[in-house]
């Protein structure tokens, strides 16, 4: 049995495959301790640890830490000189008018910044040596008294030489053993000093939370006697053994969102569709990907709480617009839903759990897209009562009814998505009408119509189970690994040898790597080289097959730099303008031997074959349909509720619903 464990905001999803049977089941998320949510799912569904074979996770805990400020007392140590560029930071302002402005806080105060002599250049020569007696005699006991938990190491140029970082590790080591330590080079081995030390600031940060977090999952797995590979998703969209992602904890900021855009895609493949815009709307938060050619869209270069963090993450937009998010009145009388969020508790006010403001979730319950009998496949019974109450406020501010407040809500949270994927398609040179729309989350299926009239989209597309898409991209998620380095080279004779150097040490260094993890079997391996024009201040990612390294020119490296210019600024840039490579990404993959089959879960539940849903038009018969009964070639037209176990897909009137043979509903206006 392979089982994957998704921690969200406001519920743990899991997902159980077994052959043909597949188990779906959703929690209440426990935020003080997302390791108990995580082994309710497994209770609830009534699995045994023992019988699983592959365990894959993934949580929220990493960007939590930071967001919450709840990570470990952590230490900056530097070059002599350069302690204050956690607090210098950039030149931008994030709100130029606001008077009041401050600068995103490190994790850190200042007296936390310390500093050791020594210099190299960037070019990898050593100006002044490491000074280890002063690092004995000044360094080690100011940590010591300092009672930290993790080091943060970023020497000035140690990109280009981590000679001197690697010492100052060692003696660290040496003489604090219980102190963990993170160095820049091994972190993020890239140059732009202050993104490379916050990056590594925030990775010893979260460095003891994960390890914390991940010993005690595994203890709780070794007392159930389970004895099958434990793996946790990271932010790139692949997966490491959970033994090599407590030295890796940065990279599992957005593991939940990464999971959800690889398990769409895997989905969305068996149906042919390649070229896809997904959105995932959960309990707190939308999360927006563009995909294309089956490939979505990698940024090198993530932010959380405001702090820049260079590690490879799928370029994903994210908005305040979730089944939780709040409906309120700002100071301007206006209707404003998010990004404030009812949470998991107390949550939407038709949880009863004391939530008493009104959520996107309390308008679907007012709407009727959302059965209070039938959530969770009848698991869980919400009021309707308390869900109309909610709404009595801001109608009366407004001067409507609560039907009208709460349609308004929803038209409001639809905007708000559409906004976001905007961001990652027409503003980026993409149209949307040539894309097909993924929704999923519990949420997603509610509003997907909608959000593609406002889009032009012509196709939707909804996998099975759609509220557990993340917890099954778990499970489709291939074993990833992530690195970069900074080599400045002219466009010149030697570029390609410099690219075939750095190309196969790589490669040496990552099947080490996993051979010692024991993921045998075939690897493929890719390659990105950062490219600008000499004088720009930023580059763009320029994708090299390693196939072709072996006689690869210079004239080919010009000619695909200049083809990514053309995709991104519709120009290859000035004639016999001299280019240069700044940097090189690499990934290896380990892919999945095979991808698990899913389909939908059944949940009948006793149901009217018709009920009243609200409209802008008024009430409309609404046919009401079993997800799980629904036959691949059967059409269904609007007005229609589909009806699953995770989610609820809305069929308005003027749309047809067809489930295809993988299991898919595909959507097109009627």
């Amino acid at each position: 049995m392979r089982v994957g464990i998704e921690v969200g905001g406001t519920f743990t999803d899991l997902v159980a495959i077994d052959g043909s049977r597949v188990e779906v089941v959703k929690v209440p998320s426990t935020p003080g301790n997302p390791e108990i949510g995580a082994f309710n799912s497994l209770e609830a569904a009534g699995i045994e640890a023992a019988s699983v074979s592959d365990l894959v996770h993934g949580s929220t805990v990493a960007t939590n830490a930071i967001l919450e400020r709840k990570g470990a007392s952590v230490a900056f140590v530097t070059t002599q000189g350069f302690r204050d560029i956690l607090f210098f930071q950039r030149h931008d302002r994030r709100n130029i008018y606001d008077l009041r402005y401050k600068k995103p806080a490190p994790p850190l105060r200042r007296k936390d910044c310390l500093e050791v002599a020594e210099r190299v250049d960037s070019q990898g020569n050593i100006v002044l040596p490491l000074d280890e007696q002063a690092i004995r005699r000044d360094l080690i006991p100011a940590l010591a008294a300092g009672g930290y938990q993790a080091v943060a190491v970023c020497l000035l140029s140690a990109y280009s030489a981590p000679a001197h970082e690697a010492r100052v590790k060692e003696l660290i080591n040496a003489a604090l053993p219980s102190v963990q330590v993170a160095c820049s080079h091994e972190v993020a081995s890239e140059f732009r000093e202050y993104e490379r030390a916050t990056t590594t600031v925030l990775s010893a940060y979260v460095q003891p939370v994960i390890d914390g977090y991940l010993a005690r999952f595994e203890a709780t797995l070794a007392k159930a006697n389970f004895a099958g590979g434990f793996s946790v998703m990271q932010s790139n969209g692949g997966r490491l053994p959970s033994v090599a992602m407590r030295k890796n904890s940065i990279t599992a900021l957005f593991s939940g969102p990464a999971a959800g855009v690889v398990g769409a895609i895997r989905q969305a493949e068996r149906s042919g569709r390649k070229d896809l815009i997904t959105f995932d709307m959960g309990g707190t938060s939308t999360d927006v990907c563009l995909v294309v050619d089956g490939v979505p869209s990698v940024s090198p270069e993530t932010e959380v709480d405001g702090l820049p963090i260079r590690t490879p993450v799928l370029d994903i937009v994210t908005v305040g617009a979730g089944g939780g998010s709040l409906v309120w009145i700002d100071d301007g009388g206006m209707l404003r839903v998010g990004p404030r969020s009812s949470g998991a508790t107390p949550g939407p006010a038709c949880y009863g759990r004391g939530g008493t403001l009104p959520t996107v979730t309390d308008a679907h319950v007012v709407r009727g897209t959302i059965r209070a009998d039938a959530f969770l496949g009848g698991t869980m019974t919400l009021d309707v009562d308390k869900a109309h109450k909610s709404f009595e406020e801001v109608a009366g501010k407004l001067g409507i009814s609560v039907r009208d407040a709460a349609a308004a809500a929803i038209r409001l949270a639809v905007a708000n998505i559409v906004r976001a994927v905007q961001l990652v398609s027409t503003e980026r040179g993409r149209d949307p009408r040539s894309y097909a729309l993924l929704p999923f989350g519990g949420a997603g299926p509610l509003l997907a119509a909608e959000i593609a009239e406002e889009l032009g989209c012509r196709e939707i597309v909804v996998p099975p189970n759609p509220g557990v898409i993340s917890a099954f991209g778990l499970l489709a998620a291939d074993y990833v690994r992530v690195a970069s380095v900074t080599r400045r080279t002219a466009l010149s004779d030697d570029a390609p040898t410099v690219l075939r150097e750095e190309f196969q040490r790589f490669r040496e260094k990552a099947e080490t790597e996993f051979r010692s993890l024991g993921l045998d079997g075939a690897l493929a391996f890719e390659l990105t080289a950062e490219m600008r024009f000499v004088g720009q201040a930023f580059e763009i990612p320029v994708e090299i097959d390693p196939a072709r390294l072996a006689g690869l020119k210079p004239s080919d490296l010009a000619d695909e730099f200049s083809a990514a210019h053309r995709r991104i600024y519709f120009h290859g840039g000035e004639p016999g303008r001299k280019v240069e490579i700044v940097g090189l990404r690499f990934a290896v993959r380990r892919r999945l031997d095979s991808l698990p089959d899913f389909r939908e879960r059944v949940s009948r539940l006793e149901h009217p074959p018709e009920i009243e849903v609200w409209t802008p038009n008024g009430a409309a018969a609404t046919a009401l349909i079993d997800a799980d009964t629904l036959a691949p070639g059967r059409p269904v037209n609007g007005a229609a509720m589909i009806e699953g176990y995770s989610s609820t897909l809305w069929v308005p009137p003027g749309w047809c619903a067809e489930r295809d043979e993988p299991g898919n509903i595909i959507m097109r206006r009627a």
